[in-house]
């Protein structure tokens, strides 16, 4: 019996050394880049490159997005926002995962309904948008259909290919023990399809958001969306675009939480296994 070559010490300790500071030198090369952008947005008006009637400097633009802060109608107007993407996304995840087992787990239903699929996946939610306010006005559900007609098509697609992925000889075994359908679903489905619910779970959750915020600019329904409509209509651009990045941190922080979830959810499959190692 052979024994592997030892590596050199010093080799050991460089390779350690590189990958204990790669993520400090990314989030510091994060910074930076942050800090450069900030520091051209604040300059390039402020020097007359562009018109700071369109481009506002930054601190103008923190300046007004502090004194919406400031205000009752800004929370309102955010929660207004997180209200409807919550129920939106909520109703996209359970109509989509029970519908992808259900479709992907019966042959015909899947082939039958596979052409209805390619064809109404493609339909972008904003062409819905005349159909939305004729059925419910600028109320929330108009809003509200956009969202989960979007939401429900990413979720939907990736349980489909979740349960095709099943093991067919798992499958074949479940159904010679006369599994229930239920004990299949739970027992042989869920794990293989579970991987691909949360990369649609987490693909939703930013759909959903970038829907609803369009939804309440163009419909008018009440929300971040809508201030930020009235503050361009009012030429009140430093709040409009305060409005835009209070909508931009929305979208990374709800990305943030969805990987979080996604990494604790699956940190028993390899690929979450192989990004810690």
């Amino acid at each position: 019996m052979t024994a592997a070559p030892l590596e050199k010490p010093s080799v050991v300790v460089a390779a350690r050394r590189r990958r204990r500071w790669r993520p400090a030198s990314a989030v510091r090369r994060g910074v930076l880049g942050l800090f450069l952008f900030v520091t051209l947005i604040e300059v390039v008006p402020r020097v007359g490159i562009v018109n700071a009637d369109y481009l506002p400097p930054f601190s103008t633009v923190m300046e007004a997005l502090s004194r919406q802060g400031a205000t009752a109608e800004f929370w309102t107007a955010l929660g207004e926002t997180l209200l409807g993407w919550a129920i939106g996304f909520s109703i996209a995840m359970v109509a989509g995962v029970t519908l992808g087992i259900v479709i992907g787990s019966i042959a015909w239903l899947r082939d039958a309904t596979a052409s209805t699929i390619e064809f109404l996946r493609p339909i972008p939610s904003v062409a819905l948008i005349p159909l939305a306010v004729l059925m419910f006005g600028t109320d929330m559900q108009a809003t509200l259909l956009l969202v989960i007609y979007a939401s429900f098509w990413q979720v939907l697609v990736q349980v489909l290919y979740g349960v095709q992925d099943v093991d067919p000889v798992a499958r074949e075994t479940a159904r010679s023990y006369r599994f229930r359908p239920l004990t299949q679903v739970r027992t042989v489905i869920w794990p293989t399809a579970l991987p691909y619910v949360m990369t649609g779970f987490r693909l939703a959750a930013s759909v959903a958001l970038i829907l609803e915020i369009t939804g309440e600019l163009i419909i008018g329904t009440p929300g971040l969306g809508n201030r930020i409509g009235v503050a361009q209509s009012s030429g009140a651009a430093p709040a409009m675009y305060g409005l835009v990045i209070v909508a931009g941190l929305l979208g990374v922080l709800m990305n943030t939480v969805a990987r979080s979830v996604q990494t604790r959810v699956l940190r028993w499959h390899p690929s979450v296994r192989g990004e810690h190692a």
